[in-house]
């Protein structure tokens, strides 16, 4: 039941992205300075292993978190959805606020990405917090 519960919480995650950057992709894409063509999709080949390493990051979270819950007795949704909250909004967005701005990345993108960083890991604790 562990392994099910971290692979459908890692694909919350994952589709909680497509979601999030689909929804914001034109500023993002400005933001860290992609070219785009007249239809606004981005100009040249794309390649897979932007998508593989998310994959594989959705995994490696949602297992931790899985393993935390649990060392932790955090159980149900409502304690998964504000520890996965709490995780992104204190833990991972903060982290990311400090590399953009050593960077001197624009304050939208660590918006853009410090939001997902909040909202992905509590779409995790939700679904963890459901099994």
């Amino acid at each position: 039941m562990g392994v099910l519960a971290v692979l459908i919480a890692a694909l919350g995650c994952f589709a909680t992205g497509a979601a999030w950057y689909m929804t914001l992709g034109k500023p993002w894409m400005e933001d860290v300075g992609i070219e785009t063509g007249p239809d606004g999709k981005p100009t040249g080949e794309m390649s897979p292993m932007p998508f593989v390493i998310s994959a594989i990051a959705a995994l490696a979270l949602a297992g931790m978190m899985r393993h935390i819950f649990a060392m932790a007795g955090i159980d149900g949704a409502g304690k998964g959805l504000v520890s996965g909250l709490g995780i992104g909004l204190f833990m991972i967005a903060p982290w990311i606020a400090m590399n953009y701005a050593y960077a001197s990345r624009p304050p939208r993108l660590t918006m853009i990405d410090g939001g997902y960083a909040v909202l992905g890991p509590g779409v995790v604790g939700l679904i963890l917090g459901l099994f």
